[in-house]
């Protein structure tokens, strides 16, 4: 039932993030563009595994983008707020996928699951 509700959760996030990057205007051409950009942060595994979690897991945490979303309301830029709303639709989907944040033991291991 866990694993049922948090796949659950990474949907209601790519809907969220999705229907407020649309209520904004933004370009879905820039989505597309940028939809698999956070797993870029995935050629850190080639320096090694234990770099490879720390970068791939910053880039995969809701933390980072959310934080950035208020700054980019607070400061009113249009950029940022389209970028992390990508970003966070990304980590929904991700989540949703059942890709979870990784240990430094080896790349399958998750927090959601073994891949």
């Amino acid at each position: 039932m866990a694993k049922l509700l948090l796949h659950f959760e990474g949907l209601v996030v790519v809907f969220i993030s999705l229907y407020f990057y649309h209520l904004n205007g933004f370009s879905w051409w820039l989505l597309i563009l940028l939809a698999l950009a956070p797993d870029l942060s995935m050629l850190a595994y080639l320096i090694s595994v234990r770099i490879g979690a720390v970068v791939y897991n910053f880039f995969h945490t809701y933390i980072i983008p959310v934080l950035l979303i208020l700054l980019a309301i607070f400061i009113d830029s249009a950029p940022l707020l389209a970028v992390c709303l990508i970003w966070v639709t990304h980590i929904g989907v991700d989540r949703l996928c059942g890709y979870g944040l990784k240990y430094p033991t080896t790349f399958k291991d998750t927090h959601l699951n073994r891949i």
